[in-house]
């Protein structure tokens, strides 16, 4: 046997010894496994794990096979879910999808932390807000009380807007995106310092909440024209009106346009806090004057609190007997009238304080 047919036949029994002691995986349906992308065009995608042949990516859906081809290239490692482990062709077929939320999912992290915007679809309006779709399609929601929309909501459908984002938990499949944070602390900034503590503002309302509306605020300042902004407002609902509000949804709906004027800026929040009562006259100021000092009064009991005792003196006023002017032995109860004197007024909290009218001055009374 020459040297070169023994050098052929040792490499031959090398060879075959090698391919003896190589092992395949053996994929199951659901498992995750490690690849390395052999081919990647739009008509096939073909991964190596390590399995007999080549798996296949089986992928339908055109916005995730275009994010997939934008996204890889030969010979990038990439975890794949087993879809089906042997074909009726004879190779596995595996998803990518894992691997492409992995990418979107660390890009809307990114984006989170630097408070980038990010451009997305409303898909639907609902009682709360909208649901949003990125262009990777990733759904999210988009509060009412953080839109910057002067429109009906059900108008938006369809639009892509710029939002940011404000919560993200990929364990619970949620985000929620923000309009009003595309306004950054300097455009704010640029903002307030064009506005002024008791200047007039119109404004519309985006959303309704138990305690306050919240407002979308044109805005006018040459700096920030084009930009498409818009500035948040809020009204508490103690400052709706000067009258006491029990259910604000009442008064005000999505879309209304009302007139505020400025008393505050959060800045934190990047809002512009409003007032509408203080476009008017304290209609309370006139009937207060009334209350003049020593005037005796008969007045009943509204609510007995730890810091004393509330009574109702008409006309949406309230009196207050404090807690150390009660005398030692005297007792009362809700919807008991009693005689009291006037001490004096507090008209922004529209109070009066009063003190009981007594027969006879009891040891300990102050």
């Amino acid at each position: 046997m020459s040297n070169s047919t023994l050098g052929k036949a040792t490499s031959m029994a090398e060879l075959m010894k090698k391919t003896q002691t190589t092992s395949f995986t053996s994929p199951h349906k659901g498992d995750m496994l490690s690849g390395i992308i052999t081919k990647l065009t739009s008509g096939e995608i073909l991964i190596d794990i390590n399995a007999k042949t080549d798996a296949v990516v089986l992928e339908k859906e055109r916005n995730i096979l275009n994010k997939i081809l934008s996204s890889y290239k030969v010979g990038d490692k990439v975890q794949v879910q087993v879809l089906n482990p042997e074909s009726d062709f004879g190779y596995p077929v595996v998803s990518l999808r894992r691997s492409i939320g992995d990418i979107t999912w660390d890009r809307l992290s990114k984006l989170q932390k630097e408070q980038a915007p990010v451009e997305v679809i409303l898909d639907m309006a609902t009682k709360g807000g909208f649901l949003a779709t990125t262009a990777d399609g990733i759904s999210g929601f988009l509060p009412n009380s953080h839109t910057s929309s002067l429109q009906n909501p059900q108008g938006l459908i369809g639009n892509k807007i710029k939002v940011v984002v404000l919560e993200l938990n990929r364990e619970l499949n949620k985000i929620i995106f923000s309009q009003k944070q595309v306004m950054g602390p300097a455009d704010f900034q640029k903002l307030i310092k064009n506005l002024k503590i008791g200047q007039k503002i119109d404004a519309v309302v985006s959303n309704v909440a138990p305690f306050g509306v919240f407002l979308s605020i044109p805005v006018d300042d040459n700096t920030l024209q084009g930009t498409g902004k818009l500035a948040e407002g809020f009204v508490h609902i103690s400052e709706t009106s000067w009258e006491n509000v029990e259910n604000i949804a009442n008064l005000f709906k999505i879309g209304d346009k009302i007139t505020g004027i400025v008393i505050g800026f959060d800045k934190e929040s990047r809002r512009v806090n409003l007032s509408l009562k203080r476009l008017l006259a304290d209609p309370f100021e006139k009937k207060l004057d009334e209350f003049t000092i020593d005037k005796k009064l008969t007045a009943k009991v509204a609510k007995i609190i730890s810091s004393g005792i509330l009574l109702d003196l008409g006309s949406n006023i309230t009196g207050f007997i404090k807690k150390e002017k009660i005398p030692v032995k005297a007792s009362y109860k809700e919807g008991q009238e009693i005689d009291v004197t006037v001490s004096s007024v507090d008209k922004k909290r529209h109070r009066v304080e009063v003190v009981p009218v007594l027969t006879a001055k009891p040891i300990g009374y102050r």
